[in-house]
């Protein structure tokens, strides 16, 4: 498969390029962060996603969406990621909606219409710890009467808080650590029983942890099937790190851009500090790994949407690459940047921490290492 982009592809990262540009800068960023809103983003900058047919870019044209692939949805995620454009994208148009898809049409209808407009958030209610995992789901989800009682906590729901429905994965048979007895739910924000606690992440994105104490939910809320919601999840897990992968090779390379500008304009002992060998060294280096990943990262959207069977080992590659590279871009960042890479003043600083929040995302690093160590038997 080709790991370069179509002319089509070529046309929609010029357009998101543009707009990210002009509408969601780092300055954007900075603005959302210094006035501590309570959402995170601009709900505004989302109705202008949707103007721009971003929001619906998974879904099928013939429920109003563009109908394009992971691979497109990836070249607006690294835009975001290079300019630290807050926007719950992530979670509400590659995993809410790659989730969504496997729901009844019923489901489909009530929510798809919000996100191709803009008006609607999702919040995806998986993880009940600190780390990334998802075989350890215990939250319960009991029959009652024609639905079910949802009862646990989830940790870290990524705009949580904002989200006009939470999809939420819960047992209702099997054990924690067991694929099978998943059940996947949509949960409607006003839901009775139903507590939420904000959370700022070191990014200052918001997150929320939730609690359910018998939140009622009716049979028409299950996504996919009851008992055999691994495989829905498995869909949106995909879509997601896929996606956060994407957007951490927007993240480093907007590190390293910036990093390789200001060599070319700090001096130091009368010279560029470019002009030295050895941080030209790290800066080839730290051009090659980024490179690397983003080429993983594209043929692990190419294999999810050719549906091939090895996508979900590319994915785990992809993202534990995409997670190395970006790690190096931003340390690197700092460091060469001096003194004042450490300081709030220069941008350099930002993308660190928002790499530091990505990288968990879904899960860093040494968890998709394992995952592929495993899939290869080991």
């Amino acid at each position: 498969m080709p790991l370069y982009h179509t002319e089509d592809q070529a046309m929609l990262k010029d357009t998101a390029v543009q707009f990210m540009k002009a509408e969601a800068p780092t300055a954007h960023f900075r603005k959302f962060r210094d006035m501590d809103c309570k959402d995170g983003f601009s709900h505004d900058l989302w109705k202008q996603f949707a103007e721009m047919g971003f929001t619906g870019i998974l879904i099928p044209e013939e429920e109003g969406g563009l109908g394009l692939g992971n691979v497109e949805a990836g070249i607006v995620l690294e835009e975001i990621g290079r300019n630290l454009s807050p926007s719950p994208f992530l979670s509400t148009s590659v995993a809410g909606v790659s989730a969504l898809k496997a729901a009844d049409k019923g489901l489909r209808d009530r929510w798809f219409p919000g996100i191709v407009s803009g008006d609607t958030v999702l919040g995806l209610a998986i993880d009940e710890g600190a780390k990334h995992r998802t075989q350890a789901i215990a939250m319960k989800a009991e029959r009652s009467g024609n639905g079910f009682k949802l009862t646990g906590k989830k940790q870290f729901v990524v705009q949580g808080a904002s989200a006009d429905m939470l999809i939420v994965a819960a047992r209702t048979g099997g054990s924690a650590g067991e694929t099978q007895g998943l059940t996947l739910f949509a949960v409607d924000k006003d839901s009775a029983k139903m507590s939420m606690e904000a959370a700022r992440l070191v990014d200052s994105s918001m997150a929320a942890h939730v609690g359910f104490d018998g939140v009622e939910v009716d049979g028409g809320a299950v996504i996919g099937e009851v008992d055999n919601g691994w495989a829905v999840l498995t869909r949106l897990l995909d879509a997601g790190r896929a996606g956060a992968a994407a957007e951490l090779v927007g993240v480093g390379a907007g590190a390293m851009d910036m990093t390789v500008e200001y060599l070319k304009q700090r001096k130091q002992f009368g010279r560029l500090i470019g002009e030295f060998q050895a941080l030209q060294h790290r800066a080839a280096h730290l051009y090659s790994e980024m490179e690397v990943a983003r080429a993983a990262v594209l043929k692990a959207q190419h294999m999810m949407d050719e549906g091939s069977e090895k996508a979900e080992l590319m994915v785990a590659v992809a993202k534990a690459k995409a997670g190395q590279a970006t790690s190096l871009a931003v340390k690197e960042g700092v460091q060469m940047h001096g003194g004042i890479g450490m300081t709030d003043e220069y941008d350099i600083g930002l993308y660190m921490k928002r790499d530091r929040a990505l990288a968990e995302f879904f899960g860093d690093a040494n968890f998709h290492a394992d995952r592929v160590a495993r899939m290869h038997g080991y």
